[in-house]
């Protein structure tokens, strides 16, 4: 009997030691053993707070869906009543040498949105740049990839549009028209009979104003808006005679 009771007596002790043993394991799902450098929160992705995305808040999120960049700020659109993007542009919009275009500049609408929704612009938005190239046409001597129309910057940032028919040379409400093929006014497209001809108007938002001569070039234009574009948009058209 006192055998039995030492046999009893051990055969608890063991099993207490098994329970404990196995209520201090790491539980499935927590990928065990001791978390190395850079390891994340139990329950979350690396990097991450406790049951969220990567550096994103707790239930994940887009923040985290971007790879921790932060939510986007609200994008820029540009659309007209002169032709639907991508549409084919009317004659009184093409450059009348030749051709029974009118030269007259199409007018813009800027709008921002966040995801499909409306939204405000930037705070930080205080002007507006414009560069309108034949994407289908190599510059003089094929130097260069297209050939620059137009061009203008310092339109407020308050503007809601760019009006039609814009005259030549800097604009009352400050807007400078630079370099292009008619320096200092806009010069619509031209491309004669044959294949279309592809026209891009590149918007440029920005969280300055330019400090720049009417002479500047395209590449002084580019640097100086470099590091401070903070939306972008193109609108496109079409043309042949």
């Amino acid at each position: 009997m006192k055998a039995m009771r030492v046999v009893m007596v051990m055969a608890i002790i063991v099993a207490v030691t098994i329970g404990m043993a196995v209520a201090q394991a790491p539980a499935a799902g927590q990928g065990g053993g001791q978390r190395g450098p850079g390891a994340g929160a139990p329950g979350g992705a690396p990097g991450g707070a406790p049951g969220g995305a990567p550096g994103g808040a707790p239930g994940g999120g887009r923040q985290g869906a971007q790879g921790g960049r932060g939510a986007r700020g609200p994008a820029l659109s540009v659309t007209s009543s002169a032709w639907p993007d991508g549409g084919e542009v009317p004659a009184k919009f093409a450059f009348s040498g030749g051709a029974p275009g009118m030269n007259v500049s199409p007018s813009f609408e800027f709008k921002w949105f966040q995801g499909t929704n409306a939204a405000e612009p930037p705070a930080t938005l205080q002007t507006y740049a414009v560069i309108f190239h034949d994407m289908s046409n190599p510059g003089r001597g094929g130097t260069t990839p297209d050939t620059l129309h137009w061009s203008a910057w310092n339109i407020p940032g308050t503007a809601k549009s760019l009006a039609e028919g814009l005259p030549a040379g800097d604009l009352p409400d400050g807007t400078r028209q630079g370099p292009g093929i008619r320096g200092g006014s806009y010069f619509g497209p031209g491309a004669g009979a044959g294949p279309f001809h592809h026209y891009v108007f590149e918007f440029y938002a920005l969280d300055t104003k330019l400090d720049l001569p009417a002479t500047a070039t395209r590449e002084q234009l580019l640097a100086a808006m470099e590091m401070h574009v903070i939306g972008k948009a193109a609108f496109v058209g079409r043309y042949h005679q």
